[in-house]
């Protein structure tokens, strides 16, 4: 007891001190393995090597620099104005186009920040421009970006995967309907809403050369989810494959990226990875001690004891993890929580892959939450707003969101359905 408590306070200095999650994950991991374990310190560091000796991994840095070669080129703004082209008929359409524009860049990018800067910059003046508020434009890109957290190829379905040892394939065919859901709701609000917003004829012209254009860009998501779904790519092939593919385009047929560009696209791509990979280093580590010493067993017995069916435990769980979405960063919440939360799940009889679907959405709205939200502090300096204001224009679509979690939860299905 005396441990534990000294462990707590340690950890909460940390905290106080504004110490960031791979000193407090570093801290924990040597702290249980010398006291509770009584294992010599080097053993932190075998135990992280081995958990990141995995192939799979590859995947992340691979799909991180297809989404920098992508947004230093033009792939973003040929998908928008196709999308644009193909909604001007309808009353909000450029509304409608934002969504669209979003999930369409999230299937390439995988990264939810990535979309909301590469689309936001094009779309946030133009829907200004065309007398759309500013309150729903800012709340319309902030959240159509987080799209890009479940819609595959995803960076969080990848890191779910890797902590639970589930079958990433699987994970990022079960986010197609959810991504899809969530994109219907998004998209028949901004209909909704704008719906006296005057609408322009089809452009057959334009239309035609915003396909000619963007033809290349719209086929990128199509190879890859088309090659994970048809078991001609695993999702470490299919990021290899997005890197060569976007470099072809981008050099050879847009010729918009020059390869003065490959270090700077390398120097942000090598950023990225070494905020994350010393991050899921240690905290793999700490659960391959927790596994050891049956922690999660344990969990796993309290909740049968506390808890007796699905409905208690998803209801619970979501609560749960829609407050752990306001103070922690999705990367950190699945590296901590996805081993421990996984194995309860699982003796609940849920699928593992469902879980991991439902997981993703709830800590998904974290990214629109204060006090953290990443995409509402992104906002405010991209779109030079302020933090009230972002906070503000997400609300309505905060609802709706939470009106997409209710339906991923409690239909299973919806998330099954492609895999069975």
């Amino acid at each position: 007891m005396t441990e534990a408590l000294l462990l707590a306070v340690l950890i909460a200095a940390l905290i106080v001190l504004r110490q960031n999650l791979l000193v407090v994950l570093g801290v924990a991991a040597f702290y249980v393995y010398r006291v509770y374990g009584e294992e010599p310190l080097r053993f932190v560091m075998l135990d992280a090597w081995h958990a990141l000796n995995k192939d799979i991994l590859l995947s992340i840095p691979l799909f991180i620099l297809a989404g920098q070669i992508m947004t230093r080129g033009s792939m973003a703004e040929r998908l928008v104005r196709l999308v644009k082209a193909m909604t001007s008929p309808v009353p909000g359409g450029l509304a409608v186009a934002t969504v669209l524009s979003c999930a369409l860049f999230a299937a390439i990018s995988g990264s939810s920040t990535v979309t909301l800067l590469a689309v936001g910059g094009i779309m946030y003046p133009a829907l200004l421009n065309e007398g759309y508020s500013r309150s729903f434009s800012l709340g319309a890109l902030c959240a159509a970006g987080t799209l890009g957290i479940v819609v595959p190829p995803s960076i969080p379905l990848i890191l779910y995967g890797v902590m639970t040892h589930t079958s990433i394939t699987d994970l990022f065919i079960a986010g197609i309907l959810p991504a899809l859901v969530l994109t219907i709701l998004m998209s028949g609000y901004a209909l909704w809403f704008n719906r006296n917003i005057p609408s322009s004829e089809l452009d057959l012209r334009e239309l035609w050369e915003a396909l000619k254009q963007g033809i290349w860009s719209l086929l990128m998501p199509v190879l890859i989810l088309g090659g994970i779904y048809s078991g001609h790519f695993t999702a470490t092939e299919s990021a290899a494959v997005a890197v060569v593919y976007a470099l072809f385009v981008e050099l050879f047929i847009h010729r918009e990226l020059k390869l003065a560009h490959s270090h700077e696209v390398i120097t942000d791509t090598t950023r990225l990875l070494g905020s994350l990979f010393p991050v899921l280093m240690f905290a793999v580590s700490l659960n391959t001690f927790l596994t050891y010493e049956q922690a999660p067993m344990a969990a796993v017995n309290w909740f049968s004891e506390h808890v007796s069916n699905q409905q208690g435990f998803l209801l619970g769980s979501n609560l749960f993890l829609l407050m752990v979405g306001t103070i922690m960063d999705i990367g950190s919440a699945i590296l901590i929580l996805a081993p421990m939360l996984k194995p309860i799940a699982q003796t609940l009889g849920m699928d593992p892959v469902h879980f991991g679907i439902v997981m993703i959405v709830n800590l998904e709205i974290g990214y629109l939450t204060p006090p953290f939200g990443l995409n509402l502090i992104i906002a405010m300096g991209a779109f030079k707003v302020t933090f009230l204001e972002a906070c503000k224009s997400v609300m309505p679509f905060l609802a709706l969101m939470l009106v997409g979690l209710f339906i991923v939860s409690f239909m299973p299905a919806l998330s099954l359905l492609l895999l069975n």
